[in-house]
């Protein structure tokens, strides 16, 4: 229903998808050094190393790759080191999905659990994506199934890393966004498979998917605490509450009858002028008479002038 304004124009709300499209939105959605310290050094990384791998000398370029690569040979001499050096970049250069969704997707996961959780999601799908399909590899090549040049076989990249902080990130978001998200990144698996270019890719993109989505428990933030840690709460609450009262004179005592037309239980009245709180503290009044001024009379004559009973002065025995 469109609203009317005083001249009677219609006034339309402006639609959801317009407002996702705003460049302050989309603005929003990159990494910064603040709010995304992780993702912001390694996008300035990646994007260092992919202009490199398009502009840079083709040679160096090619031998760099083939150091950096986690085919069963690196693993098996130096694992850490080529499994480290393997996502700094980014196959396919400044031109490739893969880095515009690390900026998108990390970013997002970032911002939702920090940057160490999203760093060992990241760390968790390319490591494990890794090693379950170069070690098959070497298990086929060992049992002649495979030629011994699958051993060499040139693996670099970033994708099962952002392919598993896509699967966690889903986990995080609202039923809609979470099963529109994971059915785009089923739908790029089940592409993957149906051509079948890279069979390591290929299987090893799914494989990610899911260990993002097993970390999902670790990711949720716990609720607040329940059941016996509110009472203690509450009843400290209550004990406040009630420390207050008395300070401010409002806490009932046996002088509670109504004075003067007023009602009782009512926080304050007045008497002769001056204020008489309910509190616990001793109350006075001003006798009346010349020669009792300026004394004070005790708290037994207060109750007996609250009840309109006469009180008489020690001196004079005038009424006050």
């Amino acid at each position: 229903m469109n609203e009317v304004d005083s001249d009677g124009m219609s006034l339309r709300r402006p639609r959801r998808g317009h407002e996702a499209l705003r460049p302050g939105r989309l603005l929003r959605a990159l990494p910064t050094p603040h709010g995304t310290p992780f993702t912001f050094a390694y996008a300035l990384v990646l994007l260092a190393t992919a202009i490199y791998t398009d502009y840079g000398d083709e040679a160096t370029v090619n031998q760099l790759l083939r150091e950096s690569s986690t085919d069963a040979a690196h693993l098996a001499e130096q694992p850490l080191v080529v499994l480290v050096a393997s996502a700094l970049w980014i196959a396919g250069g400044l031109y490739s999905l893969y880095g515009i969704l690390f900026v998108l997707v990390v970013s997002a996961l970032e911002r939702r659990t920090g940057g160490a959780r999203t760093a060992g999601v990241f760390l968790l799908g390319h490591v494990l994506a890794t090693l379950a399909t170069e070690l098959p590899v070497a298990g086929a090549v060992a049992a002649g199934r495979l030629p011994e040049a699958s051993l060499h076989r040139l693996d670099y990249g970033i994708s099962f890393g952002v392919m598993a902080c896509i699967g966690a990130l889903a986990g995080l978001l609202g039923p809609r966004a979470k099963w529109t998200v994971l059915g785009l990144a089923f739908l790029m698996c089940a592409q993957d498979l149906v051509e079948f270019a890279d069979p390591l890719a290929s299987w090893g993109h799914p494989i990610a998917l899911l260990t993002g989505m097993a970390c999902w428990g670790l990711l949720r933030d716990r609720g607040p605490a329940t059941g016996g840690a509110s009472a203690p709460a509450a009843g400290a609450g209550s004990a406040a509450g009630a420390a207050g009262r008395a300070g401010s004179g409002a806490v009932p005592s046996p002088l509670g009858a109504p004075l003067e037309g007023g009602r009782a239980g009512a926080p304050q009245q007045r008497l002769g002028g001056a204020a008489v709180g309910r509190g616990v503290r001793e109350e006075t009044l001003q006798r009346g008479c010349a020669q009792c001024a300026g004394q004070e009379v005790p708290v037994q004559a207060v109750a007996q002038a609250r009840q309109g009973l006469p009180v008489l002065g020690e001196a004079c025995e005038e009424p006050l």
